[in-house]
This record gives C-alpha cells, structure tokens and sequence, in this order.
C-alpha cells in the first residue's frame, strides 16, 4: 500500500490546502496528515493558531481524501516518518521549515 504523508498547520482551511491534500491523494492508497502542534505552529506563525491543534486534527480528519489525521510530536518534528514510514513525502509549495533535515531522517532510517 502507497502511503503519502502531509505536514502542516491547517488553522483555517482553505481551497489551497484541499487542492494540496487531493493531489497528494492521487499519489496514495493512504493520505497520512500529519497536523502542528500548538507551540510548534506558534514558533512558526509568530502567533497563536485561531483553531487549537485538536480542533484542526478533526477538521482535517473530516476531509474526504484524507485516512489519517494525526498531530506532530512534541519534541521531534521528524520521529512520525520515522514511525509511519510513508512512502512519499508531500511538501506545499511554500513549505520550507523542517525541510532542510528530510534528506538526512530518510537516509538514516533507511525509508528510501
């Protein structure tokens, strides 16, 4: 089964994150969302989310394409990879934190 995993904040939806999630689903058998945390989103956004992490995993699980919707680690940001193995990766076009050590996790843990 082709698993693609999806990492992001989500805090209020909107037809760019549902045009994400559904082209990842094209990729997958399983589409694995993987939601911020409170204080990661807030160390991201430079303010607190309108919709706590709970709330945005819910609304997230509700979205047809996706099988899974679970929220990030607290302390390692990368150890859901290291946990759930998914065989693909999706990054939104402006994703650009935690990217630089992506390369390093999936050599090191043999997920290539």
């Amino acid at each position: 089964m082709k698993t693609v995993m999806v990492f992001g904040t989500f805090d209020i939806l909107h037809l760019g994150h549902i045009d994400l999630l559904v082209q990842a689903k094209k990729n997958a058998e399983k589409l694995i969302v993987v939601v911020a945390r409170d204080e990661r989103a807030k160390k991201i956004k430079g303010k607190n989310p309108v919709h706590s992490e709970e709330e945005r995993r819910i609304l997230i699980s509700h979205i047809d394409c996706v099988d899974e919707a679970i929220l990030g680690d607290e302390s390692d940001v990368y150890s859901v990879i290291v946990e759930k193995k998914p065989d693909i990766i999706a990054l939104g076009y402006d994703q650009t934190v935690f990217v630089d050590k992506l390369e390093e996790v999936i050599s090191s843990n043999t997920l290539h």
